[in-house]
């Protein structure tokens, strides 16, 4: 039996069970983001997952975060997926893996590349052969990584997603499942467990045979109808919930959503009692969240904290502790302590000075130079991915009598923040304000400043183009002449800048976009902390050139940020950068607390810790 050989993976249809080197088998198991834990606590969060009694975990890789621009890979530091995976077979953790292409998991466009949209009229998620081409030439980098790590090779990956709740997708393409398949099957070989997985109403164009078919559903189901569904499809084989929601997502602007431990428990307890393999959602995380579109664009909070099992900052809740108890009925729990909470630290208030208007330093953000063109284009014409594009043009007349600036409908995208003359007029909104009123001066500047709030990642078509998609008009008189800035502000702030540049003389103003800076010691150190904004109207932070998010705790209901220890530094000084879009507070400060706050949106009056 100790041979290569003899290790198997396989489904069992008289059974209804998974088979593992020919032994009956079923897993209880939890989801895992890497991308969104910081590498030094990879360890850490594994080995919670392992002493909760989880005997395996769920991966998925995010092909955007692998393959930033065509033909170009990043496998580095936090991206290194081998080191990983290689981690959790050392930790005793068997591995589903879910390399997608698409992997929704509220990632920025389901984890599919934005440069994709260079071509704009490419079908995504479809046998569309521009789309399948980008796909072929990832999955031909990405699965050879992979196969050695298989569980028939001696590794620990015993299952892989393709794709993921395509039944939900409105192309309903089944040459591109089975396109996919071949795949697949040919860099994979044809011992690995393949499967699907959708959601219960939506399996018709999520399936295909060659791969198994699994369902997700939440605590508020009723178990056996939804494993009913399965059945459907599948009427033998092992029964598996993929995605058991063990809690939701936040949108900007709504309330903090709860999902209670007895209903989760509860749902467990039912699945496992019918033989049930479940996997959870265990870990929340954060960045490249992306948008949902509910009959409107819905950005996704920086801190995906889904109230789940495990804090953002990796701390076990009592969640945790009752799916624990579940499992425990069902089989052994590992010997041992469940580890600690991360310390955290109240590093209290550090000051901020203004810095420079975001105007006054684009030869920093942008070293190219603009793009000159006669209309507005997209971050995708222009090839930017992320962040920010600077819109530049001048009055064409005298405008003495206030005059309506306006967007079309649905063309700003996310977020305009307008200044005339330097001065801020007001902001534009996806789905919200689309005109402001101006007066000034033939030949004053406009700028327009756009924000990327996330490509939707789930829900209607998902080709979700960032910038001005139709041109402004001043008084149903489009504008003309702009100059178009690609700002990359992250590699300059990666850099260094502002801190190693010179001081600017800056403009006293506090509205619109400005950079801020600060710096605090560490009492020598370098714990977990979570940082608030009090006054700050809505922007973004970094740390020692980590980008850690966007706040914007007037929308809420997230008030603070996560800042993970290993960001810190101790013995030196911490460099703090803030991009503040709006405004900022008479006196500028940050406030760094030892626990979160969420709770907090319009139109509520206090804010809740958690």
């Amino acid at each position: 039996q100790g041979s290569p050989q003899a290790r198997s993976f396989q489904l069992d249809y008289e059974g209804n069970c998974f088979r593992k080197d020919g032994v009956p088998f079923r897993y209880i198991s939890g989801s895992i983001h890497y991308p969104r834990v910081p590498r030094p606590a990879w360890r850490d969060r594994l080995l919670k997952m392992y002493m909760s009694g989880l005997n395996a975990v769920q991966v998925y890789i995010p092909w955007n975060y692998h393959e930033p621009l065509p033909g170009v890979y990043d496998f580095a530091g936090d991206r290194d997926v081998e080191a990983f995976l290689d981690l959790t077979a050392e930790l005793g953790l068997l591995v589903i893996l879910r390399p997608g292409p698409y992997i929704c998991a509220e990632w920025e466009m389901g984890g599919l590349p934005s440069w994709l949209l260079w071509k704009p009229d490419i079908v995504l998620r479809s046998s569309d052969p521009a789309y399948l081409a980008a796909v072929d030439s990832w999955l031909h980098v990405l699965l050879p990584k992979i196969k050695p790590r298989l569980y028939q090779h001696g590794g620990n990956i015993i299952s892989v997603q393709v794709e993921n709740e395509y039944g939900s997708y409105y192309a309903c393409d089944y040459g591109y499942l089975r396109h996919l398949l071949g795949t697949f099957r040919a860099l994979l070989g044809t011992e690995v467990l393949l499967f699907t997985t959708d959601s219960t109403e939506e399996l018709r164009c999520g399936t295909l045979q060659g791969l198994y078919a699994t369902v997700d559903f939440g605590p508020g189901s009723n178990v056996t109808e939804a494993f009913g569904a399965q059945r459907l499809v599948e009427p033998k084989g092992p029964l598996v919930n993929s995605e058991y929601y063990t809690g939701w997502l936040d949108y900007w602007g709504e309330a903090h959503a709860r999902t209670s431990s007895a209903r989760v428990a509860k749902g467990l307890e039912d699945m496992l009692q019918l033989g049930a393999n479940v996997n959870m959602q265990v870990l929340p995380s954060h960045l490249w969240t992306g948008a949902d579109f509910k009959n409107q664009y819905k950005p996704v909070t920086t801190s995906y904290d889904y109230d789940a099992p495990l804090s953002e900052a990796g701390d076990p809740t009592e969640k945790l502790f009752a799916i624990r108890r579940v499992i425990s009925k069902f089989q052994p729990l590992p010997v041992g302590p469940m580890p600690p909470p991360t310390p955290k630290y109240a590093y209290g208030k550090v000051a901020l000075q203004k810095y420079a208007n975001l105007l006054d330093v684009l030869d920093v953000l942008c070293p190219s130079g603009p793009i000159q063109s006669q209309f507005p284009l997209t971050f995708e014409a222009i090839k930017q991915a992320h962040g920010f594009v600077l819109y530049h043009t001048q009055l064409p007349q005298d405008v003495l009598d206030p005059a309506t600036l306006e967007a079309p409908p649905h063309s700003v995208c996310d977020r305009g923040y307008v200044m005339l003359q330097q001065e801020y007029q007001g902001t534009l909104e996806r789905d919200g304000r689309t005109t402001l009123h101006v007066t000034g001066r033939a030949g004053d500047a406009l700028d327009v400043l756009l924000e990327n709030m996330g490509r939707i990642s789930f829900g209607a078509n998902t080709s979700d183009f960032k910038g001005l998609l139709g041109n402004l008009s001043l008084n149903c008189s489009p504008l003309s002449n702009w100059l178009i800035y690609p700002l990359d502000i992250d590699t300059a702030i990666h850099q260094g800048w502002p801190h190693t540049a010179l001081p600017k003389a800056s403009s006293r103003g506090r509205a619109g976009p400005a950079f801020y800076t600060g710096t605090f010691e560490t009492p020598g150190i370098a714990w977990d902390t979570f940082v608030k904004f009090p006054g700050w109207s809505k922007g973004q932070l970094w740390i020692n050139g980590f980008n850690l998010g966007r706040y914007w705790p007037h929308r809420g209901p997230q008030q603070t940020l996560f800042v993970p220890g290993s960001v810190l530094l101790t013995g030196h000084t911490n460099n703090i950068t803030v991009l503040e879009l709006e405004g900022a507070p008479p006196t500028p400060f940050l406030l760094f607390l030892d626990q979160p706050l969420f709770n907090m949106t319009l139109g509520s009056s206090s804010a809740a810790t958690e």
